[in-house]
């Protein structure tokens, strides 16, 4: 890990989302309502369980660290107090996952392609999708 939170946020990033691509500006629906609407419990809190089981399946697979922190692989339990309160940067080698607690999106940066591959596979297992913004995939 030899990126700093700050220089991965400037790297390319994907979006594991519960929508399959980014909503374009200019959408006829009703984008904003219907993020409120999963803002709203206990559908946040689902959302953000699916983003904690898709962290903790990839801990599995790599090592982990939030923030800054040197130690690897916190426990489980305060991976998901974090997730579920705070801002949480969880890095993993040279690529980094974001996590708001009010977002029902995570933000991927820098992922290589195996770790993007994983994510992925992840991810829909949770029902989720990765995209990359302004590309549609």
């Amino acid at each position: 890990m030899n990126k700093t939170i700050d220089e991965l946020l400037e790297t390319p990033y994907w979006i594991a989302d519960i929508l399959p691509a980014q909503v374009p500006a200019d959408s006829p629906g009703q984008y904003f309502a219907v993020e409120q609407y999963y803002l709203a419990e206990p559908r946040r809190t689902a959302i953000k369980q699916k983003h904690l089981n898709l962290i903790l399946k990839l801990n599995c697979y790599r090592d982990l660290r939030l923030d800054e922190e040197a130690d690897p692989n916190p426990p489980p339990e305060r991976i998901g107090d974090a997730l579920f309160r705070r801002r949480l940067c969880i890095r993993t080698e040279d690529a980094m996952i974001v996590s708001e607690p009010d977002e029902t999106w995570l933000t991927v940066y820098n992922p290589d392609e195996a770790l993007l591959e994983l994510i992925r596979a992840l991810a829909a297992g949770e029902g989720l999708f990765v995209w990359k913004p302004g590309q549609g995939d």
